[in-house]
């Protein structure tokens, strides 16, 4: 997780170092391995290292290559034998990461951005036709922000410089609230009107007279697998997902990984295991991470984390969050420039800064992404969508007779669900029993209604398989999840999804969906494939609880202190101030309402008045770099 800090000039004028000088004192905290830097003329570029893997303290940053070509990179490449071999011979076995990037785009362009799997984000200068590259990768899981103001680009892979060095004023832009508010905003949006984030799967060049956003790569929706049965299908599982982890224990020093007791995070730490194992990779058995809440009745896991430690004959960290307290923004603590990145600070969080620090930990891995790409989530539409696309109704009928029973639904309940996804967005919501987050002004709801419905697409009858279309909404939804996730430095580490690998992701879109998830059957090919793997009390566990007491403790305890003197976000037209009073209200009193939209209402809040605060603590002739009077509308 290195970081980096660009600036350009396209009217000529040189970049002045000390510019650099003041990004390096906030980067330094997210790079701790050293700062190497570039000037040249109009062009000027900062790196911090943060090196996680062996060859990763041999790079040389930034890269300058085919004369006049700067390339700097924040990465970890998962396919470097064949990249190796593309190149036929140009780079020897020991090459670092950034030297093979800066081959293959001095090979293939552009072009070979498709080529680079792993997780990754890069900047490219060529000095000879004045344009600046900006990529990342297909997930997004490096973040790369960049600002155009006239003549001037500047881009960085933290998004504090870009807002708390600017000489301008900005804007508050309210989709990204919006997003925020349900189900996260879109990844190439932050909260500032100005600053852009690069797109997953997608580059930005620009040049003194144009941006052009361009995507690189994108799933493959003729791609099939079929084989014979079952086995066939548990094989190719194995393989690939064992793929995906071993890629992410690639690491200089023992990783961590988080283990909550549920199938996904249990998979990635019993998988590990067996690569070790079996010698696949020099490293002791990897540590793992476990959090519980002895105040929450339904969501004891620690005796399904004890049943994998048993097996693995090692105890993890445990960290109690029951503990947990917010402490309010105030003018002596550091701004958060992204809504949630620094709300609290706490017990639990300086036992999770300790356990890292103790033992040296730079990589954590987590199960994010499992349980929506694997089949966590128990519904039968996709599948059903795809019979009644391809006119396959006597299958049709028989998954509904199935899933009905199963549910103990009516069939027509779920055909009528079937349907429903094929409706225009706002159709869509007659007769619908989605809870809303009611508490918005209209004007705002009205107008931002895609974001809040996290940009949900129409359902084609016509085009690429309804599962597949599914796929990829799935994919944007875990996009805008890792796109809110604020890089930490206390302490640095680098977080790694072995659910969101690329070769994963494929085979598990090309397979049939009756593979994944059957009548009755969760994860039905996770559990079949990872059988003598994971211990049977995890795959055959019903599906994890979720806490319900926490959130709604959280909203009494702290909701006073947040609506005391009237909301910031209803006086920026998003809420109806007694709507959401109401919405507390019902909250404290234990009644049913949407907690976590509530939570998010409360912490963009809390992050307005953080603005405020920041706002108001300006001195000495300091510019105010946000102003609520001119928020977006």
């Amino acid at each position: 997780m290195s970081v980096q800090f660009g600036k350009c000039n396209f009217d000529g004028r040189p970049v002045d170092p000390e510019d650099l000088d003041r990004v390096g004192t906030l980067l330094a905290p997210y790079g701790p391995d050293g700062e190497r830097r570039l000037c040249k003329q109009n062009f000027g570029v900062l790196y911090r290292a943060f090196h996680t893997t062996e060859e990763s303290w041999r790079e040389l940053q930034p890269c300058e290559f085919a004369c006049e070509v700067v390339l700097t990179w924040d990465g970890r490449l998962d396919n470097r034998g064949d990249l190796l071999s593309l190149l036929a011979g140009k780079l020897a076995a020991t090459a670092t990461d950034v030297e093979i990037a800066a081959a293959a785009f001095e090979r293939w362009g552009t072009n070979s951005f498709a080529k680079l799997i792993g997780d990754w984000a890069l900047s490219v200068w060529d000095a000879r036709s004045q344009t600046l590259i900006l990529a990342k990768d297909f997930i997004g899981a490096r973040h790369l922000f960049y600002s155009r103001e006239r003549d001037e680009v500047t881009w960085c892979t933290i998004l504090d410089p870009l807002v708390l060095l600017s000489n301008r004023h900005f804007e508050l832009d309210k989709e990204y609230l919006a997003g925020w508010l349900a189900f996260f905003p879109s990844p190439c949006l932050t909260p500032y009107v100005g600053i852009a984030s690069v797109p997953p799967s997608s580059f930005v060049q620009i040049a003194r007279d144009q941006k052009v956003v361009r995507e690189y790569w994108s799933f493959d929706s003729a791609r099939s697998i079929v084989y014979r049965d079952d086995r066939e299908y548990e094989e190719h599982f194995r393989s690939v997902f064992s793929d995906s982890v071993h890629r992410r224990l690639r690491s200089d020093r023992t990783v961590i990984a988080e283990l909550s007791g549920g199938v996904d995070s249990s998979s990635i730490v019993c998988i590990a295991d067996h690569i070790v194992d079996r010698g696949f990779v020099q490293a002791s058995k990897i540590a793992t991470l476990s959090y519980y809440d002895v105040s929450e009745p339904n969501w004891n896991e620690l005796p399904y984390v004890a049943v994998v430690e048993q097996r693995r004959g090692v105890t993890g960290c445990h960290i109690d969050v029951s503990q947990r307290t917010y402490t309010p923004q105030s003018a002596e603590r550091p701004f958060p420039v992204l809504p949630g990145s620094a709300s609290y600070c706490d017990e639990p969080e300086r036992r999770f800064a300790d356990c890292l620090a103790e033992q040296g930990h730079r990589v954590l891995l987590s199960g994010l992404g499992g349980d929506e790409v694997m089949g966590g989530v128990p519904t039968p539409i996709p599948e059903l969508q795809d019979f009644l696309v391809n006119f396959r109704f006597r299958a049709l009928a028989h998954q509904l007779k199935a899933w009905a029973l199963v549910q103990r639904r009516p069939w027509l309940f779920l055909l009528r669900e079937t349907l429903r996804e094929f409706l225009p967005p706002n159709w869509r919501c007659i007769g619908s029993d989605r809870t809303s987050v009611y508490w918005l002004c209209p004007n705002f709801e009205q107008k931002y209604r895609m974001a809040l419905s996290g940009y949900e697409p129409r359902m084609k009858f016509l085009g690429p398989r309804p599962c597949f279309q599914q796929n990829l909404t799935t994919v944007d939804a875990l996009r805008r999840h890792v796109a809110v996730t604020a890089p930490s430095s206390n302490p640095p580490h680098e977080k790694r999804y072995p659910y969101l690998d690329r070769d994963l992701l494929e085979f598990v879109f090309a397979v049939p969906r009756d593979q994944l998830i059957r009548p009755g059957r969760r994860r039905s090919l996770q559990r079949r494939a990872l059988h003598g793997i994971v211990p049977p009390e995890i795959l055959e566990r019903k599906r994890k609880a979720y806490v319900t007491h926490g959130p709604t403790a959280a909203v009494a305890a702290h909701c006073r202190e947040l609506t005391a003197g009237g909301m910031i976000a209803a006086s920026l037209g998003i809420l109806d101030p007694h709507l959401f009073a109401d919405a507390l209200d019902q909250a404290r009193k234990g009644k049913e309402v949407p907690v976590v939209s509530l939570l998010r209402t409360l912490t963009i809040e809390s992050w307005l008045r953080a603005v405020v605060t920041s706002g108001q603590s300006q001195c000495n002739g300091q510019p105010q770099w946000a102003d609520l009077s001119r928020v977006t509308t």
